[in-house]
């Protein structure tokens, strides 16, 4: 009886315990914002949208493609509506945000079908984004793709 006491009151402990945890955080509010910068971003490469491109990436924007192509903010716009590089769906998966100050990085995995060329593909790759708040607004700084198993 005393060892059936004993784990009943050891089991009501651990769960008072895991209730005093709570839930984990909700996003704050900079979370929030990069990740929508994030999504307007993959919206974008689809459309095309020029606007949209130039408004959530940096003036000094680095963006490395996963073959090891490195462009600046120009040449990465240019590519997307002119549709050299054609977006025909994106999916991200796996993401993850993580705000430091004004730096926020984003992981995630993207999984596309593309028709660069005329030439139908399907690619899953690793991104690595980073973001720096400049005044009110999430830029992105950098982008690095790499091939995922």
């Amino acid at each position: 009886m005393k060892k059936l006491l004993l784990s009943f009151f050891l089991i009501i402990s651990c769960v008072l315990v895991r209730a005093q945890q709570g839930t984990p955080e909700a996003a704050t509010k900079d979370e929030t914002e990069v990740a929508a910068v994030v999504e307007k971003l993959r919206a974008a490469m689809i459309s095309g949208n020029r606007s949209d491109l130039e408004s959530v990436t940096s003036a000094d924007l680095t963006y490395g493609h996963s073959g090891g192509k490195i462009q600046n903010k120009a040449a990465f716009i240019d590519d997307i509506t002119s549709k050299r590089s054609d977006f025909k769906t994106i999916e991200l998966t796996k993401q993850s945000v993580t705000v430091q100050n004004n730096v926020a990085i984003v992981r995630h995995v993207l999984i596309a079908d593309t028709n660069d060329g005329g030439k139908p593909a399907h690619i899953s790759l690793g991104i690595v984004l980073v973001l720096k708040k400049e005044k009110k607004d999430w830029k992105i700084i950098a982008r690095r793709a790499f091939h995922v198993d």
